[in-house]
């Protein structure tokens, strides 16, 4: 089984801050329909704080392929928890902030891992969302892209399946989850103040979920 290392977790995250950068006004113009039109300058603001987090820790940590900076998936996913927690406003802050400190506080390995262990940090992760927001799936949030990308993962992890075939299985899903939410009515967050009005529209937070996922299976496999 492929082996997911620390260099290539950064790469993951320096990735993101590319990724969300780039659909800042995309998640923004989503927001805007059902939300409080910020989902994606907090996300671009708080990955790029997050690159810039890991890139200020050089002193003293591992070169990598995304730079240098905590030499541990622990003190990694820690890092990433208190930036995001730190600059990211509204309640993505607080769910993504809770999704990587569950993940850092049950990550095993130091500086590898293999598939079957990523899908349990991200399980990990995903049960502290399900905490913090009180949400399940068919809610219209981010869980109704990760859920169904959970389920995939495990299956496949299950099968013996390789990292990359994997977080294949979960994007799948995923993607599938997102476009759902365009015929669900929120019933948590400030989308579910729209009641019937909220039909129609993507959940941007099930979108940046996705990108989240769809960048993992590019880097981590």
């Amino acid at each position: 089984m492929n082996m997911v290392t620390i260099d290539k977790v950064k790469d993951w995250l320096f990735a993101l801050s590319d990724i969300y950068s780039e659909n800042r006004e995309y998640l923004t113009e989503l927001d805007s329909a059902i939300g409080d039109a910020d989902h994606g300058i907090n996300l671009d603001r708080g990955f790029s704080a997050v690159r810039a987090e890991i890139e200020k820790m050089s002193s003293g940590g591992v070169q990598g392929a995304a730079g240098q900076g905590p030499d541990s998936f622990s003190s990694l996913f820690k890092t990433v928890s208190m930036t995001l927690i730190k600059t990211v406003g509204g309640a993505s802050g607080a769910l993504l902030g809770t999704f990587f400190l569950r993940i850092s506080q049950a990550v095993k390995s130091e500086k590898e891992m293999d598939g079957r262990e990523l899908v349990s940090l991200f399980e990990k992760g995903v049960e502290g969302i399900k905490m913090r927001g009180h949400a399940e799936e068919g809610d219209k949030t981010m869980l109704d892209t990760w859920l169904p990308a959970l389920r995939a993962m495990g299956d496949a992890a299950s099968s013996g399946g390789s990292t990359g075939e994997i977080l294949s299985a979960g994007l799948k899903n995923a993607e599938a989850g997102m476009n759902a939410t365009k015929d669900m009515k929120a019933l948590k967050g400030r989308a579910s103040y729209l009641g019937e009005r909220s039909i129609g529209h993507l959940d941007p937070g099930a979108v940046s979920s996705c990108l989240m996922i769809k960048t993992a299976s590019e880097i981590l496999r």
